[in-house]
């Protein structure tokens, strides 16, 4: 019985995966991974659920996020711009969409 089957260096798929880990992320992905910590700057975020099953009962389960930059009061425009600039060494191809202040 025989297999045929390649055999790859590990040292190519280590630099594979280095590579593919090093890419920049597209400009509209940088965007959106930068708008959701942009968010994160505006203030907490967070939900809560609650239902009712027949195995466990009734249940609760809330989770709530606080990012550094708004602890540091850093401007989510800038936190944003910043960020968007650091993953792919350029401006940003679009503003942000962020949370409506109330």
């Amino acid at each position: 019985m025989s297999s045929a089957t390649a055999h790859i260096p590990p040292a190519a798929i280590g630099a594979l995966c280095l590579l593919s880990a090093c890419a920049p992320p597209t400009p509209e992905r940088a965007a959106d991974r930068c708008e959701q910590r942009a968010r994160l700057a505006q203030g907490p975020s967070g939900s809560v659920t609650v239902g009712v099953n027949s195995s466990e009962g009734p249940f609760l389960n809330g989770r709530v996020a606080i990012s550094a930059d708004y602890l540091d009061g850093r401007d989510p425009l800038l936190v944003y711009r910043t960020c968007v600039i650091d993953l792919t060494g350029a401006e940003p191809i679009r503003p942000p969409r962020l949370r409506i202040r109330r």
